[in-house]
């Protein structure tokens, strides 16, 4: 079945995602909820086009990453709806909802996806600031006198 695109009155975006596979992807404090399924190598982040959505060349870089990996830049179409964080975080869950959901779909490409290490969650986060400290490990300045 064909992707259709309609316009609903508030002027937002839908799409048809059925026979799609559902991934969800995190970092730093990003969700990113991810659906792919066959087709033109559309990808849409709440219901614009990515490079509307990322300004940065290097988040668009990031995103298309995955499809790189596996050879297939133009043979999926993502729909995916990202809250929380930056825009560094929103692009690196982005990339591991992205990455899931290409594994569910054929379980080939798990081993490319792997090596580097685009189906792992990245869990660094930011350190919590700590009672008497400045910042998390920066002490306030020492006064001798």
């Amino acid at each position: 079945m064909e992707s259709r695109e309609i316009s609903t009155k508030n002027g937002k975006l839908k799409l048809d995602f059925k026979d799609s596979k559902y991934a969800t992807g995190r970092r730093k404090t990003s969700i990113a909820k991810v659906w792919v399924k066959k087709g033109t190598g559309k990808i849409y982040v709440n219901g614009k086009l990515y490079s509307e959505y990322f300004v940065s060349e290097n988040h668009k870089m990031q995103i298309t990453r995955p499809f790189e990996m596996i050879e297939q830049s133009t043979s999926y179409d993502v729909r995916s709806s990202v809250v929380g964080g930056g825009h560094t975080g929103q692009a690196g869950a982005l990339v591991h909802g992205i990455s899931k959901a290409l594994v569910l779909f054929d379980e080939k490409h798990k081993s490319s996806l792997k090596t580097e290490k685009l189906t792992t969650r990245d869990s660094r986060a930011v350190e919590r600031k700590k009672p008497g400290r400045k910042k998390a490990r920066r002490s306030f300045q020492f006064s001798k006198r």
